[in-house]
């Protein structure tokens, strides 16, 4: 049995993944405005260097994060990495300008790096741990971005431009022997068949949604292509919502989605992206420009001029971590939006120096450090703990969608604001503070978000692992198959499974598929209860004593709850009457013939006010009755007397 491994160096491997994830995207950036000389080729379709990376990590990322909850955290990340090492490789031999787009692309996958090892944080470190490590793990994104200009520079200058995609590919050579030896696989895994159908039009969608935000401004936000694609991606969305109600294991839930802390965070979150890469790009294009419209830096040295925030990142995990402990995600992402907005606040009245640039920059990076400390923490307290690394990945493509329309605005508005320099056309004063504005709001409008996501807390059970579990997790996965008495009843994807301790606590939760499958996590040997719950049945109970090793527990719905009567006409059963079920509102909900004896049942609806109606074709009487149904089986006796039709409000039960 291999050792265990300290806490410490589980961390730094997957934060050296995570900082290798963001070194794609920056590492090229310095070479952009050479890239047409050295490869021949338009200014214009040097771009798309950069463009592909972008919507391969867009498009990976999910799906990645995905087969990682179904096969394997630690095997991902080899793959993930594996990809990213062969495009490095592809373009650093650099056969053709095609060849450097395949290899560019591939370097992408290295974007769920991120994703993935914050759910393997989760499921390898001692519970008192997670906080800090998933703060440090979350700002590697800004510190290999801050890192990866100066960087980048250094080697261009001493070994040539290859030497960035050889750096590249040595350095996730390294991380795939480092991840072998150093972390083990996760037992925590989601059964079933992936979801290839879901995959495909979800990365077609994106691919047509982003590729437009990307391009509109070069291609004209007016033309053809760009509103087409605009259009198809509108299609391709409409028909995978569908989709992915539909099947066993989707792609994306999308009723975990849709749970309003989950719903909240990803709509903060792609602001949270906009306010975090507006500070990179304007301090970066401040710094470069040349007096008179900037400060006249090398790339090397606003390169360096950006490690400050980076660094500033690292001294802010281990508070930001101590932070989300005390007062859970909600607060600290809260606390970070808001010191983004005063930052970006701050930068637009005092800019006139490398310092004050470089101190506002650090400041806006250090709100972004507590921003994204806290995402991930509110996603993964509010889905089963079985999806984690597919939801911290949408919630990283949800990011993507931020930065990519940050990158857009930014552009436009650096293009339409220009003065002239030496006969050169340059971004003006007025541009930096329109883009440094632009981030103050994204930042605002982030911490309102924040504000209307629900307080999470972290359970009795969790607070005493991070007393007595010490340095290893004993966790196990529980499956099993609800089954309904009446197998007939159409409740798929609405079994919801529970699991909590003898204090009541929640500890997971799991929505069975569509053929009843599910699957939870128990966090170490002790007595649990599994509760089975769907709309329409009673709920269903059982007790655990778990004392290691694989649990399977099956649990069946016997009780189905209903809303039944008799109809009776002046006091006789009414053998064949009819019975319709209406919503107090008018929507018809359904009807029913009574049996001979004049009985009728429904399964219950949704809590709320409905109108029964009872019509007996051998009399030609009818009468109706509202009632208030509730949660509980229901008798509702319809008796239709002699004489005019009647109607009253009365529940016979």
């Amino acid at each position: 049995m291999r050792q265990a491994v300290p806490s410490w160096v589980t961390l730094l491997v997957l934060s050296l993944c995570g900082m290798a994830s963001a070194l794609q995207f920056t590492l090229a950036i310095p070479l952009l405005p050479e890239f047409p000389d050295l490869l021949g080729v338009s200014t214009a379709d040097a771009s798309w260097l950069v463009t592909v990376t972008l919507l391969t990590a867009a498009v990976s990322t999910p799906v990645i994060a995905r087969m990682a909850d179904m096969y394997g955290k630690r095997r991902m990340l080899i793959v993930a990495l594996s990809a990213m090492v062969l495009g490095s490789l592809i373009c650093a031999l650099e056969v053709s300008f095609v060849t450097m787009l395949v290899g560019r692309a591939l370097q992408g996958f290295g974007a769920s790096l991120i994703a993935v090892g914050i759910s393997i944080l989760r499921d390898e470190l001692p519970p008192e741990r997670v906080g800090t490590a998933v703060a440090l793990m979350s700002a590697t994104m800004g510190i290999g971005s801050a890192l990866g200009l100066p960087l980048a520079g250094v080697l261009t200058d001493w070994l040539g431009w290859h030497s960035i995609f050889w750096f590249s590919a040595v350095t996730g050579v390294a991380l795939i022997v480092a991840l072998l030896v150093v972390i083990e696989e996760s037992p925590v895994r989601t059964p079933g068949r992936f979801d290839v159908a879901g995959a495909v039009l979800l990365s077609a969608a994106l691919v047509c949604l982003l590729l437009p935000i990307s391009k509109g401004s070069a291609w004209g936000w007016s033309e053809p292509p760009v509103l087409g694609l605009f259009a198809a991606a509108v299609v391709l969305l409409a028909a995978w919502a569908p989709l992915e109600l539909r099947v066993n294991q989707p792609m994306v839930d999308l009723r975990t989605s849709a749970r309003r802390p989950v719903l909240m965070t990803n709509i903060a979150s792609i602001f949270a992206g906009m306010a975090m890469f507006v500070n990179m790009l304007v301090t970066v294009q401040v710094l470069q420009q040349p007096a008179g419209a900037g400060f006249g830096l090398s790339v090397t040295a606003a390169g360096l001029a950006m490690v400050p925030s980076g660094l500033a990142m690292v001294v802010v995990s281990p508070i930001s971590g101590r932070m989300l402990t005390r007062w859970g995600g909600r607060v600290v992402l809260l606390s970070g939006s808001a010191l983004m907005a005063v930052a970006y606040v701050g930068r637009i009245f005092y800019a006139d120096t490398v310092t004050a640039v470089v101190i506002g920059s650090t400041a806006v990076g250090v709100g972004t450090a507590l921003a994204f400390a806290a995402m991930p923490t509110l996603i993964m307290s509010s889905v089963p703990l079985t999806e984690t690394a597919s939801a911290n990945g949408l919630n990283s493509l949800v990011r993507s969608i931020g930065t990519s329309l940050a990158s857009t605005l930014v552009a436009a508005i650096l293009a339409t604001h220009q003065v002239q320099v030496d006969g050169v056309s340059l971004a003006s004063g007025d541009a930096f503070r329109l883009v440094l504005l632009l981030g103050a709001v994204a930042s605002v409008v982030c911490a309102g978000i924040s504000a209307l996501i629900p307080t999470d807390r972290r359970t009795h059970h969790e607070r005493e692992l991070a007393r007595t579990q010490g340095r290893t997790k004993q966790e196990a996965v529980i499956r099993g198959r609800v089954r309904l008495a009446r197998p007939d009843n159409n409740a798929r994807g609405m079994v919801l499974v529970s699991v909590l301790d003898t204090r009541g606590e929640q500890l997971d939760w799991s929505r069975a598929d569509n053929a009843g499958q599910y699957s939870a996590v128990l966090p170490g040997p002790g007595t649990y209860v599994v509760i089975a719950n769907t709309v329409g049945w009673a709920p269903a109970a059982t007790v655990i004593d778990f004392a290691g090793g694989e649990v399977e527990q099956d649990l069946t719905l016997t009780d189905e709850l209903t809303v039944s009567g008799t109809v009776t006409s002046d006091g006789v059963p009414a053998p064949g009457a009819l019975v319709a079920m209406s919503e107090a509102a008018g929507s018809q909900v359904g009807s029913t013939h009574c049996d001979e004896q004049g009985r009728y049942t429904f399964q219950l609806p949704l809590t709320g006010r409905y109108v029964f109606t009872a019509y007996d074709a051998r009399t030609g009487r009818a009468r109706a009755r509202k009632v208030l149904l509730s949660i509980e089986s229901e008798i509702v006796d319809i008796d239709i007397p002699a004489g005019p039709d009647s109607c009253d409000g009365r529940v016979v039960g």
